[in-house]
C-alpha cells in the first residue's frame, strides 16, 4: 500500500522544484520531504525524483504522481456521499492555454467550488503533453485524442482575427498583406510554440513567410501592443471585439477569422470529480467559442 503522505511529498518536490518550497506547502521540514521521498524509492525501488535546479519527477514519479492526484479527486467524491469526511478543498492541477484562460475559462472556474485550482499554462497544441505525462489530470487542448484513460468533449473555436491599428496597416500594408510586406511589418508571438501568425498567412497563401516578431507572453499585451501600433498579431475575437468595432483596430484582412478547436479533455478516473467543473466549462465554452 502507498503512503499517501509520500505521494504527496512526491507530487509537492516536482511541482514546486524544491524540497524546501514542497517543505512549505505540505507545512513539514525539508528533512521530513527528504524522508518521505526516500522511503517511497526505497518501497518502489527506483528513482522518483530527479535533483537539480529545479527538482523533476522521473516517468516512474509522474505516474505515481497522477495516482495521487487521481485518490485524492476519489476521495473527495467519497466525501460528497459521506459528508462526515469533511474534507478541506482538493488541488486540481490543469494544463490551460493562456488565450482561453483571458477570454472565458475563469468564469467556469469561479462558478465551481471545493478545488483549489493549480494552472499550468502552455499552447494549446502542446497541453495534451502535460496530461499524457500524468502532471495534470484535465487539459484545454487541440488535439481530440484518443488519449488512453480519458475522455475528450469538444467545446468549439476560439476564433482569432489577425489585427493592427489602422496607422500600423497603412504604413507596413499600403498595397496589401504579401510576402513581401509581412517579412518587413513587426509581428507578435506568443512563444516558440506559437504558430498562429504563420498558419493565418499560409491561409492567405502566403507559405513560411519570415516574419520579424516581438515576443510577448501575455494575451492582454499582445492586445495593447496592437492597439498602440507596435507590431499586428492574432488576438482572440473576444478580447478586441469592442476595438474592432470603434475603429481601434482593424483586420489585416478583412473577415479572414482563423478558428482553432479546443477539447476539453481529462482522465476517466477524475471524471465523477470533475462532473461540477466539466458542466462549468461546457456552458462556458458554449457562451464564447464559435460552434
Amino acid at each position: 500500500m502507498l503512503d499517501l503522505a509520500q505521494l504527496a511529498a512526491l507530487a509537492s518536490v516536482h511541482r514546486r522544484g524544491s524540497f524546501d518550497l514542497a517543505a512549505g506547502d505540505l507545512h513539514v521540514t525539508p528533512s521530513a520531504i527528504s524522508q518521505r521521498i526516500k522511503a517511497l524509492e526505497e518501497a518502489t525501488g527506483t528513482l522518483l525524483i530527479r535533483r537539480g535546479q529545479p527538482c523533476s519527477a522521473t516517468e516512474t514519479g509522474l505516474r505515481l504522481i497522477r495516482h495521487h492526484d487521481e485518490v485524492a479527486l476519489l476521495e473527495r467524491t467519497l466525501a460528497g456521499d459521506l459528508p462526515g469526511l469533511a474534507p478541506g478543498p482538493a488541488t486540481l492541477r490543469i494544463a490551460v492555454n493562456a488565450d482561453s484562460l483571458a477570454t472565458w475559462v475563469i468564469p467556469a472556474l469561479a462558478a465551481t467550488s471545493g478545488f483549489l485550482f493549480d494552472l499550468v499554462i502552455d499552447d494549446q497544441d502542446v497541453s495534451q503533453d502535460w496530461l499524457r505525462r500524468g502532471d495534470v489530470v484535465a487539459a484545454i487542448t487541440a488535439h481530440p485524442g484518443p488519449l488512453q484513460g480519458c475522455d475528450t468533449i469538444p467545446l468549439g473555436a476560439l476564433r482569432y482575427r489577425a489585427t493592427a491599428s489602422p496607422a500600423y496597416a497603412a504604413r507596413w500594408f499600403p498595397q496589401g498583406v504579401t510576402a513581401t510586406a509581412l517579412s518587413s511589418a513587426p509581428a507578435l508571438t506568443f512563444s516558440d510554440k506559437d504558430r498562429l501568425q504563420l498558419r493565418w498567412a499560409a491561409a492567405r497563401g502566403l507559405d513560411r513567410p519570415a516574419l520579424p516578431t516581438h515576443r510577448m507572453a501575455s494575451s492582454q499585451a499582445f492586445v495593447d501592443a496592437c492597439r498602440l501600433g507596435l507590431a499586428w498579431g492574432m488576438n482572440p475575437e473576444p478580447l478586441v471585439a469592442t476595438d474592432l468595432g470603434s475603429g481601434a483596430l482593424v483586420e489585416l484582412v478583412p473577415d479572414t477569422p482563423l478558428d482553432v478547436a479546443l477539447n476539453w479533455q481529462f482522465t476517466r478516473l477524475a471524471a465523477p470529480a470533475l462532473g461540477a467543473l466539466t458542466e462549468a466549462i461546457r456552458r462556458a465554452a458554449s457562451v464564447m467559442l464559435a460552434q
